[in-house]
């Protein structure tokens, strides 16, 4: 009995037995590195006297930066049970495929390559820009030179190789932290220094509102953004399937303890209402303990800051696209890995020349650094959602698999981490600046830029349909010869 011919299935860019692949090189300090590098940003520096405004109490304040941390943790248990059953360069996009097949997965790198990762560049880009145009002037469009700049170098590092990257993220991270501990320092100085500063009053402890306190969280959940970025490098770091937790624990955990330590240092330097009212609190605060010479080491730290998120986004961001190259062929030169390098030579390229297109249209929206928030956050928390709903489906659908690590309070601590992520998504695109470009709301064009992927989409599915190898008739094989009786 012959079988009936059937449609054959899009081909996959499969690489050849030979290709180059990404093996494990990272040690677990080099991956809290690059982690810790891409969540500690400019905000910081900042977030703090909005979280100050909208909390009204010391009590609150922390505890609105502790809640931060939990809920980050949360994620992180999630992201490590994702990362550890399937540890694979593309990260989410590997994880949105298995849970709902290669057209969210595509889109995914679409967004992360179009919008996310490239947008998120750009506004660090701009925080860069705007302060090195403070130290070092470049004329009326001085800060978008800066910003094009460090696109430039960082793009030209990471070609370099992984090596090259991570030993410049390692340097970049500790002068990161070394600037945090100077601002505790600098509080410590004002609290119990040759003139003390008075303890700052606190005053009644009532209750936020909920909207208030809900923003407040806004602010600490964006500074806190970028832990999820560790499961990019999965399938590169050493003994992943244990090291993947230590590094996402680790990570949190000292980047938690940093948060909380500068807002102390702030609000027993300043107070809380002058904290609440400072539109560059750390600035204020070293200006207190270091004079004029205060503003200049902030510019200074806001510009290592904004550098070490910008390599170690570097770092992990082409990865989403090298694996979407290796998934469908009319991206196969995406998905090229250089093993002597050990990078995604092509995608990093593509990524830089991305990024310095998205400096462009944000000099032109005139807005920078505001105007590549609002582009890049309602598409980045849509796609967290769809992540952290992917470990329940996966849960139900691949059962055997195994899981070296499995997240402690199933299904609610999943639940919880979704939960806000769709509050993450709503504030998004209900709470925007204004930002636009051609009369445009940036947070609705980064959302038509995501839509506009379905449109690749449909045309990768032609092309692969196109250059499919042609469907074979079924052939009936002859019957055996009868045994004669």
């Amino acid at each position: 009995m012959t079988r009936p011919a059937t449609a054959a299935p899009v081909p996959r860019a499969e690489a050849p037995a030979c290709a180059a692949e990404p093996r494990p090189v990272l040690a677990l300090h080099e991956a809290v590195a690059i982690v810790v590098g891409i969540v500690i940003g400019a905000g910081i520096f900042k977030t703090p006297a909005i979280v100050a405004g909208l909390a009204a109490h010391p009590a609150w304040m922390f505890g609105a930066w502790l809640l931060g941390g939990l809920v980050s943790l949360a994620g992180a248990l999630v992201y490590a049970e994702l990362a550890t059953a399937c540890p694979h360069a593309g990260g989410d996009y590997h994880f949105l495929g298995r849970a709902y097949g290669r057209s969210v997965a595509f889109l995914f790198a679409w967004a992360r390559f179009a919008v996310i990762t490239t947008g998120s560049i750009a506004l660090l880009a701009f925080v860069y820009g705007d302060y090195m145009q403070t130290l070092l002037p470049l004329g009326a469009h001085g800060a978008a030179w800066h910003a094009a700049a460090a696109v430039v170098v960082f793009s030209l590092v990471n070609l370099r190789g992984l090596r090259a990257g991570v030993r410049t993220q390692s340097v970049l991270t500790a002068l990161e932290v070394g600037g945090l501990l100077l601002v505790v320092v600098a509080g410590l100085w004002l609290a119990f220094g040759a003139s003390p500063a008075p303890a700052p009053a606190a005053p009644p402890a009532p209750v936020p509102g909920l909207g208030a306190f809900g923003m407040a969280m806004v602010f600490v959940l964006l500074t806190f953004g970028g832990w999820n970025e560790a499961a990019y490098i999965s399938a590169e770091l050493k003994d992943a399937r244990r090291n993947m937790l230590r590094a996402l624990l680790w990570s949190i955990g000292l980047v938690t303890a940093l948060y909380l330590l500068v807002t102390w240092a702030c609000w027993r330097g300043l107070g809380m209402a002058r904290m609440a009212a400072s539109h560059a609190v750390a600035a204020d605060l070293l200006h207190a303990a270091f004079g004029p010479a205060g503003a200049t080491l902030v510019a200074v730290l806001v510009a290592v800051a904004a550098l070490t998120s910008i390599n170690a986004t570097m770092i992990v961001g082409a990865r989403s696209a090298f694996a979407a190259g290796r998934d469908w062929p009319a991206l196969a030169r995406l998905g090229r890995w250089d093993a002597r390098r050990d990078t995604p030579a092509l995608a990093m390229l593509a990524q830089g020349a991305g990024s310095l297109a998205l400096v462009a249209a944000g000099r032109l929206a005139g807005g920078g650094f505001h105007a590549m928030v609002e582009f890049t956050a309602p598409v980045f928390w849509l796609f967290f959602l769809l992540t952290g709903f992917a470990l329940i489906v996966l849960r139900r659908r691949e059962p055997a698999l195994e899981r070296p690590f499995k997240v402690p309070g199933y299904p609610w601590v999943p639940l919880a981490f979704c939960a806000s992520c769709a509050c993450m998504l709503w504030s998004s695109l209900s709470y925007v600046h204004g930002q636009a470009v051609g009369g445009f709301s940036a947070a609705w064009i980064g959302v038509a830029v995501l839509a506009t992927g379905g449109l690749v989409l449909a045309v990768l599915r032609r092309e692969g349909r196109a250059h499919a190898p042609p469907v074979q008739p079924a052939v009936a094989l002859p019957a055996p010869p009868r045994r004669p009786r």
